[in-house]
């Protein structure tokens, strides 16, 4: 005994039965509503003509480091295999997807393609950031023009709006815009990327701190100044986007992002999102595989974004297939979760097994079976007593379940051809005749 309960205290201090760090646990009334969300998700995706796609959740590390940012890299999940093979844990899905699209040529173009599952990135982990986390994607292979961008921000957006939520913006920018701002100051080509990274972070350091970060890559005052100038344009795109173009009027890239992001803004009017649109000119991003017009999706906290994506059209011919345009959006679901939580949207979902079927006695435990077996093959979610417990404390394990109604089956509503069907909101009981159980219970 004594061993036992030193073995207890070891394991406790460890942590060893605790989920790892970054990660945890969903107990069925929140999977109830996280598999809610996603269906709600998957639904508008496929409404959109988008196919599934699904792919190994661990992936060759040297194809995950292609073009994913000396940030990103140094939160991808490495391990080596028995065969001391060097892999990853995928960081998201879109490394994924250009393996397969250069792999699988015969694939028809364009390929619309969803998927939904868990991502791994080794960050600091907090209430509102895992270790583990889940995505949606929605991605257009070989589209180039603006209206594949337009329409995977579309997607998203009526993905966002089927959940109930409302008062978003979509940022808009292009990566050829701050290339163009590089050009233009004639700063080092070499360090554009480092450049988009330090102004990724924006929205999380202010703006001493992103001067700082320049400062570090050698930039000097004038030109790091001139920089945060530039990029500080944003509202609405019809207003702003003739001011951009008179400072872009030398630079024949960034008239090249401009028209594109003018495509993206004509297409947002069309597929219904314009109210949502926001020019903002210091969004850059962190991956660094972005080419084009890059997008994100935030809901009050501008620093926490709901859904972010872009176009990447270099990306699939690094991974040895043809040059192939690409673009596609990424929905956060935990974030997503955690404001339906917040705004209350999730606290009347009705979700989970809708019926209990309790035996008041075991002489009639084979006929709740059947009953039971009959409402699951109509499509009602039902589970029944497997206990043997008492009617009282069926009620009362029906009760914590949270189930609607509890269909009681007794030999005396038996003999009058019927069952008792109590409302566990309401508390009303009726009885209801055998052949009207499947009307009473069904969808109203």
């Amino acid at each position: 005994m004594k061993l036992l309960n030193s073995l207890i205290k070891v394991f406790s201090r460890n942590d060893m039965f605790r989920p790892p760090r970054g990660t945890r646990d969903y107990l069925p009334w929140e999977m109830w509503r996280r598999n809610w969300v996603i269906d709600r998700i998957r639904e508008v995706f496929e409404a959109y003509g988008y196919e599934p796609l699904g792919t190994p959740a661990f992936e060759s590390w040297e194809m995950l480091k292609l073009k994913s940012g000396e940030d990103i890299i140094r939160e991808i999940y490495y391990f080596k295999d028995k065969s001391n093979r060097e892999l990853g844990l995928r960081f998201e899905w879109t490394a994924s997807l250009c393996r397969v699209v250069a792999s699988h040529r015969e694939l028809p173009k364009p390929f619309k393609r969803y998927a939904i599952g868990p991502v791994w990135r080794y960050e600091r982990p907090s209430e509102k950031r895992l270790r583990e986390f889940w995505q949606a994607d929605v991605d257009i292979v070989g589209v180039a023009d603006p209206i594949a961008d337009a329409e995977v921000i579309s997607v998203a957006v009526d993905a966002l709006k089927r959940l109930g939520l409302e008062g978003f913006k979509v940022r808009i920018n292009d990566r050829r815009i701050l290339e163009a701002f590089v050009e233009l100051l004639e700063l080092p080509r070499n360090l554009s990327l480092d450049i988009f990274r330090a102004i990724d972070k924006l929205n999380k350091i202010g703006v001493d701190g992103v001067e700082r970060e320049l400062s570090k890559l050698g930039i000097p005052e004038e030109k790091r100044g001139k920089l945060m100038e530039m990029i500080d344009v944003r509202g609405e795109p019809e207003e702003r986007l003739g001011e951009v173009e008179e400072i872009l009027k030398h630079s024949e890239l960034g008239l090249r992002g401009l028209e594109a992001l003018r495509g993206v803004v004509e297409y947002s009017g069309r597929f219904g999102f314009r109210p949502h649109l926001l020019l903002d000119l210091s969004l850059a991003r962190g991956l660094d595989y972005y080419t084009g017009p890059v997008f994100e999706i935030y809901l009050g906290d501008v620093s926490i974004s709901i859904a972010a994506g872009g176009r990447y059209d270099e990306l699939i011919q690094l991974y040895g297939g043809d040059p192939t345009p690409a673009t596609g959006i990424s929905l956060g679901v935990e974030r997503i979760v955690a404001t339906l939580q917040e705004l209350g949207v999730l606290d009347d979902l009705r979700v989970g097994t809708e019926v209990f079927v309790a035996s008041a006695s075991n002489s009639v435990r084979d006929k709740a079976i059947e009953i039971a077996q009959r409402l699951r093959r109509a499509g009602i979610s039902t589970d029944l007593d497997l206990m043997g417990r008492s009617l009282s404390k069926q009620l009362e394990y029906a009760n914590r379940r949270g189930f609607r109604k509890v269909v009681i089956v007794g030999s005396r509503e038996l003999e009058q051809g019927g069952v008792t069907v109590r409302d566990m909101e309401t508390g009303e009981q009726r009885f209801i005749p055998l052949e009207s159980l499947l009307d009473h219970l069904g969808p109203r």
